[in-house]
């Protein structure tokens, strides 16, 4: 090549091949330093796009993690109110059982009271439990109802009861007779707004099943008859007698928790007062199946359980006031067991009452339940989806320390053959001497 000055292209094409060396060495530094084969989106660009969708869905799926997890203390705070108020029902039936006992005295059966009262003051303590500044078991968070009506089911009696039975003629579910007689006394005894009403009257020949209770209870109770289709429940749905077969259903005159019936007891005694066993046993075992509620709409809390919009849990949570229990009218009156006929009624109210507790603690521990389940799967779905973004963004450290060290060593190549090509240069000076 010819010796020039003004174009020393040699330097020229080193200086060339030293910038690609530097851009290189700069790339692998980041590479390294950073962890990341991908850094920007000049790096690859829909590597790039990918990666970052990618990070928005790990961060979602974190988050939803954290809100399953937020969900479930919540669920833990509610489902510790109620599980006290289950204790105190036991303990307040105890009890009422113990004050249908005559061996107790009216001053006995006052001592009852004062603890049953104090009891259902802290049912109601039990129900204004909060978390974070919120009321969770105070009817505040009801899932959206109709207003529905006490109605009870006896599957006791035989499956061809009809509401204008006779008592006298009344069977057993197997059809054996009851032996009630035209001289037996019939009683009901209720709960109804805190207030325990008990009424009797003797049988006669052509009293009749409907008669009796409407008239006792003064239509506060109205005889629906013998039916498989119970009525609806607060979302309309259908309800039917668990057996499928036909029952007797009673229902309260009126809807919603002010005209709820709690308690319903009815027993036969002879004209010697003796108590026909055989007889209540099937005529006491009228069992709620559907419960009085208010109108209400949707209140119910919501769990965000996933990345995507509406992918959530909705969570009803029932009124556990002892109003809503059936323990305690709106006056403030409270079930009482201040006599034996009262102490009985209360047995049944405290019965119902426990059902629904039960009822409410039953649905609080499947959200737990299924709240443990959404965790592990949101852990393991963001485990996956970290492990396909790691695939796309993160350097094989390995081979990026052996790109760097290929490149640190070209470029100290390209530097020294840079300083040797600009040495020739001076070459020509020596032509000049």
């Amino acid at each position: 090549m010819a010796m020039v000055v003004k174009n020393n292209m040699s330097a020229i094409n080193t200086l060339n091949t030293l910038n690609k060396n530097t851009n290189a060495l700069k790339k692998s530094l980041e590479k390294v330093s950073s962890g990341m084969k991908i850094n920007s989106a000049a790096d690859d660009a829909s590597g790039y796009a990918i990666s970052e969708r990618m990070r928005v869905q790990i961060r979602s799926l974190d988050q939803a993690n954290q809100n399953a997890q937020n969900g479930g203390s919540m669920m833990k705070v509610a489902e510790g109110a109620v599980s006290s108020t289950v204790e105190i029902l036991k303990t307040l039936k105890e009890k009422a059982v113990s004050a249908a006992n005559d061996t107790n005295t009216d001053s006995d059966r006052a001592t009852i009271q004062k603890e049953l009262d104090q009891s259902i003051d802290q049912i109601n303590d039990n129900a204004n439990v909060t978390f974070n500044g919120q009321y969770l078991v105070d009817g505040s968070h009801n899932k959206k109802t109709d207003e529905t009506t006490t109605t009870m089911t006896n599957q006791s009696l035989s499956t061809d009861t009809a509401s204008n039975t006779n008592l006298t003629d009344l069977r057993a579910r197997n059809g054996d007779s009851l032996n009630i007689h035209s001289t037996d006394t019939v009683t009901v005894s209720y709960v109804k707004d805190g207030k325990t009403y008990t009424s009797s009257m003797t049988i006669g020949t052509a009293t009749t099943l409907k008669g009796a209770i409407e008239t006792l209870t003064g239509n506060a109770i109205t005889v629906k008859g013998n039916t498989s289709e119970i009525g609806v429940d607060g979302s309309g749905n259908k309800v039917y007698t668990p057996s499928g077969q036909k029952a007797m259903t009673i229902q309260s005159a009126s809807g919603g928790i002010t005209g709820q019936i709690g308690g319903f007891t009815m027993y036969i005694t002879d004209n010697k007062g003796n108590v026909n066993k055989s007889a209540n046993a099937s005529l006491d075992a009228f069992d709620e199946t559907i419960r009085a509620q208010n109108k209400s709409e949707d209140n119910s809390i919501v769990l965000q359980i996933g990345t995507k919009a509406a992918q959530s849990i909705n969570v009803g949570l029932t009124d556990m006031k002892a109003t809503a229990l059936g323990l305690q009218g709106k006056d403030g009156n409270t079930i009482s067991v201040g006599t034996q006929e009262k102490a009985n009624a209360a047995i049944n109210a405290l019965d119902a009452a426990i059902q629904k507790a039960l009822d409410q603690q039953t649905t609080i521990g499947s959200i737990e339940s299924r709240l443990e389940y959404t965790q592990s799967n949101l852990t393991t779905a963001s485990e996956n989806v970290t492990s396909a973004e790691s695939v796309i963004r993160d350097a094989d450290m390995a081979k990026e320390m052996t790109n760097y060290t290929k490149n640190n060593v070209l470029l100290q190549a390209a530097q020294s053959m840079l300083s040797q090509a600009n040495q020739s240069s001076s070459n020509v000076l020596s032509l000049l001497q």
